[in-house]
């Protein structure tokens, strides 16, 4: 269902230049990101269950590591992005072309970019510096990062904090930014005293896509790094791959 809905929007948005805006440009890299993540684990995912191939190297954990948590954060990236084009169309409608041309946007890609390259590439990099020698076992279907740094023998303090540094300079300020922006598209919206059903149609779709990203996404969060209490089960279901990645990508494109 996600590689037929997305793959869809794709072409839609590709073979019409009618929709060649920017929001709708948005949608369709949105649509690349959620056909692209699941392709890093869901096939191993499924050789595991049907024929119990559940081995990986240590480097091919890595890099399935990095390809999952920079694109996750390419996610987050791209609903900011969303969200100040929802603020220029709504609240700044006169400025929106000046606002959203290529060389003033450039500067809302460029500098994200580079930093959730910097922050996924130092906890790879840290992870990858650890010795490994207690159980070999990650209880999930992919190597996440605090699922794999755990298995070390050493102190994991510094990739503790340089985890927490990621989750708080990439997904929480994205997550404080897109509410910013929200909130005065609303007050804009009220100010004005007109009744936009289109601006609040599609804030309201923009917000659904954001909380079933970040909602489901913070119970992983949340139980490896606050030491939740989660039954292993119930955190594998809700906290990888079955709903933090597999049911948006499934739904985004449905929205």
């Amino acid at each position: 269902m996600s590689i037929t809905a997305n793959s869809m929007i794709i072409f839609i948005i590709l073979s019409h230049r009618a929709l060649h805006s920017p929001m709708y440009l948005l949608i369709c890299v949105m649509a690349f990101v959620d056909l692209v993540i699941p392709i890093f684990f869901v096939p191993n995912m499924l050789f595991n269950l049907l024929f119990n191939w559940n081995h990986i190297s240590l480097m091919g954990c890595l890099v399935q590591m990095f390809c999952i948590h920079f694109f996750a954060s390419v996610q987050t990236t791209i609903l900011l992005w969303m969200a100040l084009d929802r603020f220029y169309a709504i609240c700044t409608p006169l400025h929106y072309n000046e606002h959203m041309r290529i060389s003033a946007f450039l500067k809302f890609v460029i500098i994200p970019m580079l930093r959730n390259a910097v922050f996924i590439s130092a906890i790879v990099g840290l992870a990858r510096s650890l010795s490994y020698c207690q159980s070999n076992e990650i209880k999930h279907c992919f190597c996440e990062h605090m699922a794999l740094v755990t298995l070390a023998c050493g102190p994991i303090y510094v990739n503790s904090v340089v985890g927490l540094c990621g989750v708080f300079f990439i997904s929480t300020a994205d997550i404080l930014l897109i509410a910013l922006s929200y909130v005065r598209i609303f007050v804009s919206l009220f100010k004005s005293g007109k009744s936009s059903q289109k601006a609040f149609s599609t804030c309201i779709t923009h917000i659904i896509v954001n909380l079933s990203f970040y909602l489901v996404g913070s119970i992983t969060f949340l139980s490896h790094n606050i030491s939740i209490d989660i039954a292993t089960d119930i955190n594998i279901f809700l906290g990888i791959g079955i709903l933090y990645i597999i049911f948006p990508d499934t739904v985004n494109p449905i929205i």
